[in-house]
């Protein structure tokens, strides 16, 4: 009779790098694939609000006054740009401009409390999950939501 032999992994052993990292790659293209199906709700959001997506990323990132030229390297744009962004917002008294105490020739960009409602209106809209999540079960939710909580603490920010 012959001899039978099967593979077996040790428990606690990690998988191979190259499994871990198909894996790893699998999950990430299928998180951009979700993301990126969000694109033309996430659009037509915005433009509800006569935002384009520069005006809605400005708005995300004005949690605190922040100079023009730190907003342009935020958003990896020039600062003409942003002052072009900046005009549109502030046009609407979404954002506004002030000096900084440091260096009064350093501008600030501050959201105003319109702004700010604004972005939270917003933001609760586009927070809804695709159909894609919320018809997952709550354990395939919790489950995705804890392994994603995970991730975003590695980033450091």
């Amino acid at each position: 009779m012959a001899k039978v032999t099967t593979a077996t992994t040790k428990v606690g052993a990690q998988p191979k790098p190259s499994d871990r990292e198909d894996v790893g790659q699998e999950a990430w293209t299928l998180l951009q694939r979700i993301v990126y199906s969000q694109r033309p709700r996430w659009m037509a959001v915005i433009r509800e609000y006569d935002l384009v997506p520069p005006h809605w990323f400005a708005l995300q990132a004005l949690d605190e006054p922040m100079p023009m030229g730190e907003l342009a390297k935020h958003l990896a744009c020039d600062n003409s740009n942003v002052t072009w962004i900046t005009d549109r917002l502030e046009e609407r008294d979404l954002v506004r401009r002030q000096p900084a105490p440091h260096d009064r020739r350093v501008r600030l960009l501050v959201l105003t409390d319109k702004g700010r409602k604004l972005r939270e209106e917003i933001g609760r809209r586009l927070n809804e999950p695709p159909e894609a999540i919320a018809s997952l079960s709550r354990d395939d939710q919790r489950a995705l939501r804890d392994a994603l909580r995970r991730a975003v603490e590695l980033l450091g920010d």
